[in-house]
C-alpha cells in the first residue's frame, strides 16, 4: 500500500498537468478534438487542454512515441484511445477528471495494430506543451488521483473554445499558420467565410455590396492568395459591380462570399511556406475544409433558421440550414449530408461623381459663358485658369439592389474497411444567384463646352475649394440628364468531387492520396439604358457635406417621363467564365521517433475559358417605357431627408414590347482560353531535438515543378495557340523552439511563387498596327512567375485557457515581378498566320512578322519588385483570473503593420478586437475590424494619379442562449453602425475627390438552433 502510494505522489510530482479540472462529469462528456499526429509529449498535452481534463504523462513513456491524428466530437476516453492506438501506450483513469499514460501490457505476437486515420490534411509536427518527467511506474495500476479543481473552475465552452481549439493548431504547427474553428457542427462564427478570416492578423477583405468578397494577405492583392478545398485547390467566381473594378472575376481571385459558411467546420491560414504545401501563394496559402462523418460518432442532427432584416431595405429574409451525419458498421461506414440556403436583399445607395476630371485634362474648354466665380483658381497651363478646375464628371444618385439566392450543399462518405484504411469521398455544391437593378442619375458633366446633341452645358456660377483646384459648388443651364437604368443577372455554380485515402503500412509507414475535380461556371447578363433628358438647369454643391453633394434642377423635374426625349441602349451582352480544376497528388510519409519524412508528388490542370456574347442595342423615344422610381424611402440611411428620385426605365414593359430581339451574336474575337498543367514533386523532413532543456522542431524540404502553358483564342477568323513552360525550384525551412512549454519562437525561410494573372497571359483581341509595326492590347504568354524570398520571425506566449500573446515581424523580397514596358521584338511565330490573314495588312508596309521586329505595349518579367515588410501582433485574454461573474468575459485582438511600395489592396495598418462574455448558456461577443485606406487603381483614369478606397470601421455582433442542451436562441449583427463604403480620386496627387459614397445598411439575424 504504502509502495503503491509513494509511486502516485513521485509520478505526480514528476509529470505535467495539462489543463485545469472539470467537474466530475467531465471526462464522460462529449468534446471536440482537433489534434495532428505528432510526438506524444505534445499531443497529450493538446488532448488534455481541449479535454478539460487532467493527465499525467511521464516522460519516460512519451519521449520518443509518435501519436495518431483525432479529429472530431467524442469523449476524453475515446480520443486518448483513437490517439494512442498502436502506440504501445495506454490511458487509464484515475479520477473522475484525471487520466495517466503507462505502458501497454505485451500483446500477443500477431495481433493487428490499430491505427486511426483521419480526412487528408498537412501533416505537422508539434512542439511540447510542457515538460514531462522521466520518471513513471513500471506498469499501469490504479494511481492515486489528484485534488480535485475547485469548484468555481469554469467549463470552456461557446466562442472561447473556438479560440482554444485554433490557438492548439497555431501551437503544434512547424509553419506560421492562423485558425478558425467551428465550435459545432454547421456553426461557424460568422456568416461568410471572408467575415471569419477578416478576423486573423494579417488579414484584410474587400467587400461589395455590403458583403465580403475577396481578402488581401499580409499586404498582397487577392490573386497571390492560394484557395483550397478539402485538400485540391479550388476556383470560385462570381459578378460584381463597375465600381468594384471588375464585373466577372475571370482571374485567380477567390470570391469567398460563394459558399455558405456553414458548410465549413475549419479554415486554415498558411501564412509560411512547406514543402509539402504546394506553390502558387506569394502571400499565403488558404485551406477550407467541410465537415466529414467521422468528426462526429454516432447519429447527430443539427438544423437551424434565422430570419434577416436589413435597415436599409426593410425586408425580412431566411437563412436555413440542416446537417445530418452519422456513422454505423462498429463505426467503420460514416454518412453526412448538409445544405444551407438563405436569401440576401440588399440595397446599396448613395452618391458618385464617377470619376473627377479638368478641361484641360479631358482635352477642352468650358463654354465662354463668363460664369460668376467665388474663391481663386491655381495658376495652371491652360489659357482660362478655370479650365484646370476638377470636377464631377456625371455627378449622380446611385441605386443598386442586390436580390441574391445562395445553396450550399455537401454529401461526406466515410469507410474504414480495416483499421489501417481510411476512403473518403467527398462532394461539395454551391449555387449563388444574383438579380440586380441599378438606377443611375447622372447629369452630364463629362464633355466640356457650348450644350447640343445631349452634351455640353453653359456655366453660370462657379465656387473654387480653398486649394484652388476644385469646384465644390457649380451651377449650369443647358444640362443632359443622362439617365441610366441597368438589370443585371448572373450565376454560379460550383461543384467539387474528391476522393481521398490514406493506407497505414506499417507504425512507421503510411500512404496518402487524393485526386479531385472542381468545376465554376459563372455567367452574367446585362440589359442598360441611358434616358437623355431635354436640356435644364442643374447645380451641385459639396460645401455642406464633402462626400453628399446638395442637387437643384430649379423648374425642371427629373421624375416626369416626358421630360425625356431620346433613350440608348447602352449595354446588351452576355459574359460567361468557366472554371475547371483538376488535382491528382500522393505523399508517403515515414515515421521513427521524432523523425519524419515525407515525399509527395501531384498533377494539376488549371482552365479559365472566357466568353461573350452581343445583342441588338436599339434606340428609342423613352416615355412611353419609363416609370416613377420604383424604391420608397431612397436614401434615407445616407443622408437625412433622403436622396433625390427620378424617373428609370421600366423594365418588364420594355420585354413586353419587343424592343430587344432575344438572339445574341458570340464575340469570338474576345473568347480565350488560358490552361496550365503543372507537375511538382517534393520532399521533406521534420524532427525533433532536445537542447538544453528546451525543444526544436524542425522542417526542412525543398519542392519543384514544372508548368506548362497554353492561351488560345481567335484573331482574324482563325484559332491561335501559344504553348509555353517553365520550373520552378522552391526550397523551404521552418524552425520552432520551445523555450519554455508556453513559449516558443519560429524562424521561417522559403522561396515562393505566384504565376501571372490570367489577363497578363491572354491573347485575345490583340491590335496589329502595319504602318508604325506596334501590336497593343495583346497579353505575354512568356510571363514567369512573380517570385519572392521570405522570411517570417515570432515569439508566441501561450497561457491559462485559450490566453496568447503573439509578436511577429515578416519580410518578402520580390525577386521576379512583372511591369509594363514598351519592346521591340519579334512577333511569336504562332501570331504570322493571323497577321497575313488580316485584310489590313499589306506587303507594301514592309511589316512582315517573319522579317522585322515589332514594338510592343505589353507586361514583361522585371527583376525586383516591391520588398513587402511587417509587424503582426496578436493579444487573446479570456479573463479567467478573475472571480465569479467577471471571469467569463475575454478579448481576442490583432494588429497588423505592413510597409511596401504603394500597391493594390495594401492598407498599411489593420486591426481586429473582440470582446466577449461567455458562460457556455449564454454568450455575447462585439467585434469591430479596421483597416487604413487602400489603393484601387493606378493611374485612376480621366487624369487622377490613383483611384483608392476608404478603409471602414466594421462593427459585427453576436449572442447566444441555450434554452436547454438541445435548443438554442441565436442573434447576429453585421455592420450594426451602417458604416459608409467610400471610393476617391486622388486627382494630382494631392486631393481627395469622391468618386463613390454609399451605404449598404446594417444586417440583423434572429433565430433558434436544434440538435440531437
Amino acid at each position: 500500500m504504502m509502495h503503491s502510494t509513494m509511486r502516485g505522489v513521485f509520478l505526480a510530482s514528476s509529470a505535467m498537468v495539462v489543463v485545469a479540472a472539470m467537474p466530475a462529469h467531465a471526462a464522460g462528456q462529449t468534446r471536440q478534438f482537433a489534434i495532428e499526429a505528432q510526438s506524444a509529449t505534445t499531443a497529450i498535452g493538446a488532448l488534455g487542454h481541449q479535454g478539460d481534463v487532467q493527465i499525467i504523462a511521464p516522460r519516460k513513456f512519451t519521449q520518443s512515441v509518435r501519436t495518431n491524428a483525432v479529429r472530431g466530437d467524442m469523449t476524453v476516453e475515446e480520443a486518448l484511445g483513437r490517439m494512442l492506438a498502436g502506440t504501445g501506450l495506454v490511458a487509464q483513469q484515475i479520477g473522475p477528471h484525471s487520466f495517466a499514460i503507462t505502458m501497454r501490457a505485451p500483446a500477443p505476437a500477431l495481433q493487428p495494430v490499430r491505427a486511426v486515420t483521419v480526412r487528408p490534411g498537412p501533416a505537422l509536427m508539434t512542439g511540447e506543451r510542457a515538460a514531462l518527467s522521466d520518471a513513471a511506474p513500471a506498469a499501469a495500476e490504479p494511481l492515486s488521483a489528484p485534488d480535485e479543481a475547485p469548484a468555481s473552475d469554469i467549463i470552456v465552452k461557446g466562442f472561447r473554445r473556438t479560440l482554444m481549439k485554433a490557438q492548439d493548431i497555431k501551437r503544434s504547427a512547424v509553419n506560421l499558420t492562423e485558425s478558425i474553428v467551428a465550435e459545432d457542427m454547421a456553426k461557424m462564427p460568422d456568416l461568410n467565410l471572408s467575415e471569419s478570416i477578416q478576423r486573423l492578423p494579417g488579414v484584410a477583405i474587400t467587400r461589395e455590396g455590403g458583403e465580403g468578397r475577396n481578402i488581401t494577405l499580409r499586404g498582397f492583392s487577392p490573386d497571390f492568395t492560394r484557395t483550397t478545398l478539402n485538400g485540391m485547390e479550388v476556383p470560385a467566381s462570381s459578378d460584381g459591380l463597375d465600381s468594384g473594378g471588375f464585373t466577372l472575376n475571370a482571374g485567380r481571385a477567390f470570391d469567398f462570399h460563394v459558399f455558405a459558411s456553414e458548410l465549413f467546420n475549419r479554415i486554415d491560414v498558411n501564412k509560411t511556406q512547406r514543402a509539402s504545401i504546394e506553390e502558387g501563394g506569394i502571400a499565403g496559402t488558404v485551406d477550407l475544409y467541410s465537415a466529414k462523418p467521422f468528426d462526429f460518432k454516432g447519429f447527430h442532427f443539427v438544423a437551424s433558421g434565422q430570419g434577416g432584416y436589413n435597415s436599409m431595405t426593410r425586408k425580412v429574409d431566411p437563412r436555413l440550414t440542416v446537417m445530418v451525419s452519422d456513422t454505423f458498421a462498429d463505426d467503420r461506414i460514416g454518412v453526412l449530408v448538409s445544405a444551407a440556403y438563405s436569401k440576401r436583399t440588399v440595397y446599396q445607395e448613395g452618391y458618385s461623381s464617377v470619376l473627377w476630371t479638368s478641361p484641360y485634362i479631358n482635352g477642352d474648354s468650358w463654354a465662354n459663358s463668363n460664369p460668376t466665380v467665388t474663391g481663386t483658381p491655381a495658376p495652371c497651363g491652360a489659357a482660362k485658369a478655370t479650365d484646370c478646375l476638377w470636377a464631377p464628371r456625371l455627378p449622380r444618385a446611385d441605386f443598386f439592389g442586390n436580390n441574391q439566392k445562395r445553396l450550399g450543399v455537401t454529401g461526406s462518405l466515410q469507410f474504414k474497411p480495416t483499421d489501417r484504411m481510411l476512403i473518403s469521398f467527398d462532394v461539395l455544391y454551391s449555387q449563388l444567384d444574383n438579380d440586380r437593378y441599378s438606377y443611375n442619375s447622372m447629369e452630364w458633366l463629362l464633355t466640356h463646352g457650348p450644350a447640343g446633341n445631349f452634351v455640353g452645358q453653359t456655366p453660370l456660377s462657379f465656387t473654387v475649394a480653398p486649394d484652388g483646384k476644385q469646384l465644390i459648388a457649380a451651377s449650369f443651364n443647358d444640362v443632359t440628364s443622362w439617365y441610366e437604368s441597368r438589370h443585371q443577372t448572373s450565376l454560379s455554380k460550383f461543384q467539387q468531387y474528391v476522393l481521398s485515402g490514406d493506407y497505414r503500412f506499417s507504425d512507421k509507414l503510411k500512404l496518402d492520396a487524393m485526386a479531385g475535380t472542381a468545376r465554376d461556371a459563372a455567367d452574367r447578363s446585362e440589359l442598360r439604358f441611358y434616358a437623355r433628358s431635354s436640356p435644364h438647369f442643374y447645380s451641385y454643391d459639396f460645401t455642406a457635406n464633402p462626400n453628399v453633394a446638395k442637387v437643384s434642377y430649379g423648374s425642371y423635374d427629373p421624375n416626369n417621363t416626358a421630360n425625356y426625349i431620346n433613350a440608348l441602349t447602352a449595354a446588351n451582352r452576355l459574359n460567361n467564365v468557366v472554371k475547371d480544376n483538376f488535382t491528382a497528388k500522393a505523399n508517403l510519409t515515414y515515421t521513427d521517433n521524432k523523425f519524419n519524412a515525407k515525399v509527395g508528388a501531384v498533377f494539376n490542370r488549371r482552365m479559365v475559358r472566357y466568353g461573350e456574347a452581343q445583342g441588338d442595342l436599339p434606340s428609342f423615344a423613352p416615355s412611353s417605357y419609363m416609370q416613377a422610381f420604383p424604391i420608397p424611402h431612397f436614401g434615407d440611411g445616407v443622408v437625412a431627408g433622403g436622396l433625390p428620385t427620378f424617373a428609370v426605365m421600366n423594365f418588364d414593359a420594355i420585354a413586353r414590347s419587343g424592343l430587344i430581339s432575344p438572339n445574341y451574336v458570340d464575340n469570338t474575337s474576345a473568347d480565350w482560353t488560358v490552361i496550365e498543367k503543372t507537375m511538382g514533386a517534393y520532399g521533406e523532413v521534420n524532427g525533433e531535438f532536445d537542447i538544453g532543456g528546451m525543444t526544436l522542431r524542425a522542417n526542412a524540404g525543398a519542392r519543384y515543378v514544372r508548368t506548362n502553358l497554353i492561351s488560345r483564342a481567335i484573331i482574324s477568323g482563325a484559332p491561335v495557340q501559344v504553348e509555353r513552360s517553365y520550373g520552378n525550384f522552391l526550397p523551404a525551412a521552418n524552425l520552432v523552439l520551445n523555450i519554455t512549454p508556453d513559449l516558443l519562437a519560429r524562424f521561417s525561410y522559403a522561396r515562393s511563387m505566384t504565376r501571372p494573372g490570367l489577363s497578363s497571359l491572354t491573347i485575345s483581341s490583340p491590335v496589329f498596327e502595319y504602318t508604325t509595326r506596334t501590336v497593343g492590347n495583346l497579353g505575354n504568354p512568356d510571363l514567369k512567375p512573380y517570385q519572392s524570398n521570405d522570411f517570417d520571425l515570432n515569439v508566441e506566449y501561450y497561457f491559462g485557457k485559450g490566453g496568447l500573446i503573439a509578436l511577429g515581424a515578416f519580410k518578402k523580397d520580390i525577386v521576379t515581378s512583372l511591369t509594363n514596358s514598351v519592346v521591340s521584338k519579334m512577333v511569336p511565330q504562332e501570331f504570322w498566320a493571323a497577321i497575313y490573314a488580316d485584310p489590313r495588312y499589306s506587303p507594301s508596309y514592309q511589316a512582315d512578322p517573319a522579317k522585322v521586329p515589332y514594338t510592343f505595349a505589353t507586361a514583361v518579367n522585371a527583376p525586383g519588385g516591391n520588398s513587402v515588410k511587417g509587424l503582426e501582433a496578436t493579444l487573446n485574454v479570456p479573463f479567467t483570473f478573475l472571480k465569479g461573474w467577471m471571469s467569463y468575459f475575454g478579448i481576442a485582438s490583432n494588429y497588423t503593420y505592413v510597409s511596401a511600395r504603394d500597391s493594390t489592396g495594401l492598407s498599411p495598418n489593420s486591426y481586429n478586437f473582440t470582446g466577449y462574455y461567455d458562460t457556455g448558456k449564454l454568450g455575447v461577443r462585439v467585434s469591430i475590424n479596421k483597416r487604413d485606406d487602400y489603393l484601387l487603381s493606378q493611374p485612376a483614369g480621366n487624369g487622377n494619379l490613383q483611384e483608392r478606397k476608404y478603409g471602414p470601421t466594421q462593427v459585427d455582433f453576436s449572442a447566444y442562449y441555450n434554452l436547454t442542451k438541445r435548443l438554442s436562441l441565436n442573434i447576429q449583427g453585421i455592420n450594426i453602425t451602417n458604416e459608409k463604403e467610400r471610393i476617391y480620386d486622388t486627382g494630382d496627387g494631392t486631393q481627395i475627390l469622391p468618386r463613390e459614397y454609399t451605404k449598404t445598411g446594417a444586417q440583423w439575424f434572429v433565430g433558434a438552433r436544434y440538435q440531437f
